[in-house]
């Protein structure tokens, strides 16, 4: 029996000797964009990987747009990216990170028209370049609303990474679903994406090629994290220590199992749409890298926050200290 499997196994012991860790549940509120970096929420719900704990989901476009409703209290639990806490705690709003869930998830896709220009042995700047003295246009580029963690590694690639002219690329700000539709139907040049679309749209369509891994767009790129309201916290310390001990529980079942664990992120994600399979190969795609100890993102954190001041969608550096606390992490996987 591999490591893995008798991993995977004791998980499942686990599973069936859990017990009811409150006398009554309590209610969860959880908010979340629906993409693979959030894989953990949805198999600790399914496999009941934090007992005690009734979890009700709203999805989100952007982490943005979630921290409206985390600042008005109509949510408990955010699971997005990590870039738009910075901007929540530099207005006061009161969030605590506890785990990560995934790193260097965002990719850049190249539609069919601008794919051919990123041939092998090519700077991305110069791809860009040729495109805009071909077509006469900027290529046109999605991702998410400035401050969440698309655009600010989109930026970042194009500004840092790969020194692209600014007059060659037009940002095109939209929502996760949209970002999908407009790349397969052609009415962007390309788009940052993540896992499960980049399986999708390149089986959908194999003339869309993947440009840029997260790694090279950001390195070490924070990515989606479980982090709570400082009111929820103060009142259920022990319901967030039994949410993260499940976070932490379903990124080994995922890393061990990936089979057992994709029929729940493929019914959260899927739609009716995506198949358990495609769910299975994203798992396995270099774009997808499940972590939960938070400590692993925190400097990359900063160096995102500082660029994210850099191009004024953060108004100042907000110290980290307060909004990180791995302490729960620490306790549930017994990491020193």
């Amino acid at each position: 029996m591999s490591v893995f499997t008798r991993r995977a196994a004791l998980i499942a012991a686990g599973l069936a000797l859990a017990a009811p860790a409150f006398a009554q549940s309590v209610p969860v509120r959880v908010g979340v964009i629906p993409v693979l970096g959030a894989s953990q929420l949805f198999v600790l719900d399914k496999e009941k990987l934090a007992p005690g704990l009734d979890f009700k989901f709203t999805t989100f476009e952007s982490g943005p747009v979630m921290i409206q409703a985390l600042a008005s209290g109509s949510i408990d639990v955010y699971v997005a990216g990590v870039a738009p806490l910075g901007v929540a705690r530099s207005k006061g709003i009161d969030v605590r990170v506890l785990t990560a869930t995934a790193v260097e998830e965002m990719t850049v896709a190249a539609g069919p028209k601008l794919a051919p220009y990123f041939a092998n042995g090519v700077k991305p700047a110069d791809a860009f370049k040729k495109f805009k003295a071909d077509t006469g246009k900027a290529a046109r580029v999605a991702t998410q609303p400035p401050g969440s963690v698309p655009h600010t590694t989109l930026s970042y690639w194009l500004n840092e990474a790969t020194k692209t002219e600014k007059a060659d690329v037009e940002i095109v700000p939209m929502g996760i679903d949209a970002t999908q539709q407009a790349l397969l139907a052609g009415a962007v040049d390309g788009a940052t994406i993540r896992e499960p679309t980049d399986t999708i749209v390149t089986q959908r369509d194999p003339r869309i090629k993947i440009v840029a891994l997260g790694g090279e767009m950001f390195p070490d790129q924070p990515g989606t994290v479980v982090a709570v309201s400082g009111a929820f916290l103060a009142r259920y310390p022990t319901a967030v220590q039994t949410l993260v001990d499940g976070v932490v529980k379903a990124t080994d079942l995922i890393k061990t199992d990936p089979k057992r664990a994709a029929p729940a992120i493929e019914a959260a994600l899927g739609k009716g749409i995506v198949d358990t399979d495609t769910i299975v190969k994203a798992l396995g795609s270099p774009a997808s890298k499940f972590v939960a100890d938070p400590r692993t993102i925190m400097s990359a954190t900063a160096k995102m926050q500082s660029f994210q001041v850099s191009i004024g969608t953060l108004d100042k550096d907000v110290p980290l200290d307060g909004l990180f606390d791995p302490s729960f992490f620490l306790k549930a996987s017994g990491a020193k």
